[in-house]
Order: C-alpha cells, then sequence, then structure tokens
C-alpha cells in the first residue's frame, strides 16, 4: 500500500499541469457534465483536454483519479457508463465513485481500473467499507471529515483497503452525498446535478450604504457590512435571523476551512495512505502554494523530519482554519 500519497484538486487543465508541476503524486479531475459532484461552468474537462492531461500528468510520474462521484437518476444511468468507459480509454487511473449502479459497472467492465470509494458514500464505519470492498473490489476509501484520528486508527484495523483522508480545505460538516439543502431552494441536486450553489442562481445585491446581500434561488442567504468581504452564497454557510438571533447566526456552519498540517505525522501513525487537498473551483496560484506546501510537509515526515509547515490561512475560507472533528467532536 501507498504511504502519504498527495492527491490534488485538478478544476481546470491548467490546474492539473500545476498541481503535478508543484508536487502532486495524483491529481482527481470531472468532465464537463453531472457526473462529478463539481459541475460548475468554467470547470472541468472535455475528453480531449482530458486525454492529454494524463499523457502529461503520465509523463511526470503522476496518477489521475476521474470523478464520477455523483448519482445517476432514473433513465439517466447511459451518461455515466459512457464516462467510465471514455475514462477507461483514455487511460486514467482509478475512478472515485458513489453509486453502487456505477461501481458495479466499472467492477464489471473495467476489472484493471482501480476503484476507490468517494466521500459522497458516506461510508464511514468498517462494514459499510468492507461491502464495498468484497462487493466491487474498491482499493481505497475517502472517509467523512467527522472522524476522529482515534476512529480512523480503530477502522484501519477492520479493513481490507487504503484510507484516503481530506487534509486542507472545505470543512465539509454535511453528511456528504445526502445533502438536499441546494435542491430546495434551486431545484438542483449536488449529488444527482453534480452542482451545489449554482452560479446562474447567485445574485449580490449592494444597497446604498455598501451593505451586501447574497441570495440563492430567490432566497438570502447571508448580509455583509459595508466593511466585510462578501462570500460565495453557500447554504449551510449562510447566516440566518430568528427570534433568538435577531443579527443572524450560522446555523449550520461558519465559512472556515480544515487544515490538518499539524496532524499529519499522527493521521499516517493511524495508517492514513493518502492525503487530500480539496479545491477544484480555486485558483492556480491557490493550487501551487497548498501543493508544494504539503509536498515539503510530507516529505519531511516520512524522512522523520520535522515538518515546516507554511501559513496558508490566507488560502483558507474566511480567513480561518481548523482541525475540525480530527481531534475532539465539538458540536453545536
Amino acid at each position: 500500500m501507498t504511504t502519504g500519497e498527495l492527491v490534488c484538486p485538478a478544476g481546470t487543465p491548467a490546474s492539473l499541469r500545476t498541481a503535478v508541476d508543484a508536487g502532486a503524486d495524483s491529481v482527481y479531475c470531472g468532465y464537463q457534465n453531472a457526473t462529478n459532484a463539481r459541475n460548475f461552468p468554467g470547470l472541468n474537462f472535455t475528453p480531449d483536454e482530458l486525454g492529454r492531461a494524463v499523457k502529461y500528468a503520465h509523463d511526470k510520474g503522476a496518477k489521475v483519479l476521474l470523478a464520477l462521484n455523483t448519482y445517476p437518476p432514473a433513465g439517466g444511468f447511459e451518461l455515466w457508463k459512457d464516462a467510465a468507459d471514455l475514462g477507461a480509454k483514455l487511460g486514467v487511473d482509478a475512478y472515485i465513485v458513489a453509486d453502487m449502479g456505477v461501481c458495479d459497472y466499472i467492477a464489471t467492465t473495467h476489472p484493471d481500473k482501480r476503484l476507490h470509494l468517494s466521500v459522497q458514500a458516506a461510508a464511514a464505519s468498517p462494514d459499510a467499507i468492507r461491502y464495498y470492498v468484497e462487493k466491487f473490489g474498491v482499493k481505497r476509501v475517502v472517509l467523512p471529515r467527522i472522524l476522529t484520528i482515534p476512529e480512523i486508527r480503530e477502522i484501519k484495523t477492520e479493513i481490507p483497503c487504503e484510507i484516503e483522508t481530506f487534509i486542507f480545505g472545505n470543512h465539509g460538516l454535511m453528511v456528504e452525498g445526502r445533502c438536499s439543502l441546494t435542491n430546495y431552494a434551486t431545484g438542483l441536486s449536488t449529488n444527482m446535478d453534480g452542482v451545489c450553489s449554482p452560479a446562474h442562481l447567485v445574485e449580490y445585491d449592494r444597497d446604498d450604504a455598501g451593505n451586501m446581500s447574497t441570495r440563492l434561488g430567490g432566497f438570502t442567504i447571508d448580509r455583509f457590512g459595508a466593511e466585510e468581504n462578501a462570500g460565495y452564497p453557500t447554504i449551510c454557510k449562510g447566516r440566518y435571523c430568528n427570534e433568538q438571533h435577531p443579527e443572524g447566526y450560522y446555523a449550520f456552519e461558519e465559512p472556515i476551512s480544515l487544515n490538518l498540517s499539524r496532524l499529519l505525522p499522527d493521521l499516517m501513525d493511524a495508517g492514513v495512505n493518502a492525503f487530500k487537498i480539496e479545491g477544484r473551483q480555486r485558483s492556480r496560484a491557490y493550487v501551487r502554494k497548498v501543493v508544494s506546501s504539503f509536498r515539503e510537509a510530507v516529505d519531511a515526515v516520512r524522512a522523520g523530519r520535522e515538518p515546516n509547515l507554511a501559513d496558508l490561512v490566507a488560502l483558507t475560507e474566511g480567513q480561518k482554519q481548523t482541525e475540525g472533528a480530527f481531534q475532539t467532536k465539538k458540536w453545536r
């Protein structure tokens, strides 16, 4: 099994090249359609772009993981089958999958390809993970971001596959693969259409005093003072008012980023095989800085040296960072 593999975001061909050049062991990406959970305008790959990207990555010794991590709706499965077939033709190294039907199709049709179980499958128990391994031959599970390091250590002793955890990016406290908030507000599903807070339904309105309101599908998600930076309107990170909180409060989670750089030695010791950086929607500058910083840190830990941890707070959401539930769970 691999140890300390760095799995990095590639939202565009340019970002993929940047991630590979900055030291990524693997990059993950998706097509420009609903088969991946970041189906936004301006992101993702055409088939020709993916073919060239696979060659670039392989020439530099990196692997390409194709995200097919959404759930096909009734009557729509052909899109996911075609995506899997094309990925095999283009030479991707593994698929990141969530839906059981997609798992079964790839395991049956392309048995030589690795299957990685997406965090969108929300498999957090040894029994659930073993089922995917035994039924579909899954080689790696991406664990939800709600587990502590002792829990990860225990899971590792009970499953016959590799473990991948997020180490930087979205905090992600919602139950991945099960969130229906954006579907309620917009009619488009994160899990089936691959789009959370679709851009064409986002509005920004500034009043005469300079205050900014952000809306999604006609719903006000947050209001910002003239001196505040207005964030992208995501329902789970919005501020809402009620009688107890007329000034507004974060009902689900506040804008903050996960940063586990300090816990890298503990995660490796717990048996984590691969570390995932989130951010397919982020800039090339973000990708370059975060990937190169974690490349240095992972290499230092593997060599038995103290990692020189870069200050990445400027690249976090809301310029705030947390270690989340990975040490202790503190629910609202």
